[in-house]
């Protein structure tokens, strides 16, 4: 026999997905300018110059025996410490490249995060809405997924958090900018988040670990200092990839860094070091491994998402439609026209509108709409848009 939940996962996609490949299927059929494809967060602006000229002198100045050998598990000591410095430098903190393993992407760090700390009986909490896989990786764990609702600025509803957290409670995991609503959390959310947990670590007498799992750390619209985790709380966890600021989501490369200051370090790395290995997730691209200390603080177009933000969020206030007013991330999570928001993107692709239903995220009542895309894609949707909200007007 083989194992029934894989089965349910091959054989069922995310729902992200099902909806990108539907998609592409349309585009095939009537052209790529007729559909309005805002389902999938893949980059659309080409990566820094930077990148093509490391790779090329990559390709020809490193022996190729060198350049695609294998690694340490861990990833290569002179790119951890070149990341680790550029971290120390930019946030002002005292990280260790002793306690960061380089990943493939920020899912094969967050996969072997959430088995690492995985023991019988755990819970970890998830602030809503979040990336849908999150659940994929706990479930496999066997732990408990418990979401915490958002309040009414979709940032962490701190009364429902309190009341959820309890002996059992290992790991809490937040995503800032956020998946799927762009919402940016701020210093003084991170600081009650880190003291609603310090108290709470007093109270059970165990480590409760915070987990930041952050690719989209430099997509931010506003002017503002990134609260950087670990200088607010001793048990955290961060998780990066550089796939959304590169632009380069296929490469999977990211990593797991670990608090310099966190309570029995040393296990917790190495417990994730073993998970990585259990998987199959050790010695990530060792040609990004190379070239990578040279790309810390580049960044592709990130302007174009800014624009991007801003023609949807004129052609929604013009529309009619309500969204929640995020300032990272490219996504906006828009009110759905019905309560039903898995019907309303059917009702909207009918319209070549291709957006996604909130529900996988955790909340209801919503779609996600991904604005890494061409800017005419946004400007020749308008016709579509105005024509589903005139459908449902005729409704009422």
């Amino acid at each position: 026999m083989i194992n029934k939940k894989a089965y349910e996962l091959g054989s069922r996609p995310s729902k992200i997905r099902e909806i990108a490949e539907r998609c592409a299927l349309l585009k095939e059929k009537l052209g790529e300018d007729k559909v309005f494809d805002f389902s999938i967060g893949n980059p659309s602006v080409y990566p820094p110059k930077e990148l093509n000229t490391e790779i090329k002198n990559a390709i020809t100045n490193i022996d190729p025996v060198i350049l695609h050998s294998y690694t340490s598990a861990q990833g290569l000591a002179e790119t951890r410490k070149a990341i680790v410095d550029y971290l120390n430098k930019t946030y002002n903190v005292n990280e260790s490249e002793d306690f960061i393993m380089l990943t493939h992407g920020a899912s094969g760090a967050l996969a072997a995060t959430f088995e690492a700390l995985a023991s019988k009986k755990d819970e970890y909490l998830v602030f809503a809405p979040y990336f849908p896989e999150y659940r994929v990786f706990a479930e496999k764990t066997g732990v408990k997924l418990v979401e915490v609702l958002p309040n009414e600025n979709f940032l962490p509803d701190f009364l429902d958090f309190k009341k959820k957290i309890n002996k059992n409670t290992k790991a809490v995991i937040f995503n800032s900018p956020n998946n799927p609503t762009g919402v940016v959390y701020d210093e003084h959310t991170i600081s009650e988040i880190a003291h609603i947990l310090h108290k709470a670590e007093q109270k059970f007498k165990h480590p409760i670990y915070l987990i930041s799992d952050e690719p989209y750390r430099e997509l931010v619209y506003k002017d503002m200092d990134y609260p950087f985790l670990t200088k607010y709380y001793d048990n955290s966890i961060v998780i990066y990839s550089f796939s959304k600021v590169l632009s380069i989501p296929g490469e999977r490369f990211g990593y797991v860094l670990l608090s310099n200051r966190m309570e029995s370090k040393d296990e917790v790395f190495n417990a994730i070091l073993g998970s990585a290995r259990s998987e199959g997730y050790i010695c990530s691209s060792t040609m990004l491994q190379k070239i990578i200390p040279n790309l810390l603080g580049k960044t592709a177009d990130i302007k174009q998402y800014a624009i991007n933000k801003k023609l949807f969020e004129g052609m929604f206030d013009e529309l009619g439609y309500e969204y929640v007013k995020g300032d990272g991330a490219f996504y906006i999570l828009l009110k759905s026209l019905e309560p039903d928001a898995s019907h309303f993107c059917d009702v909207a692709q009918k319209y070549n509108i291709f957006v996604v239903p909130s529900d996988d995220f955790g909340v209801n009542g919503y779609v996600r709409v991904s604005y890494c895309v061409k800017e005419d894609t946004i400007k020749n949707s308008y016709e579509a848009f105005k024509s589903l909200n005139e459908y449902y007007e005729a409704l009422k």
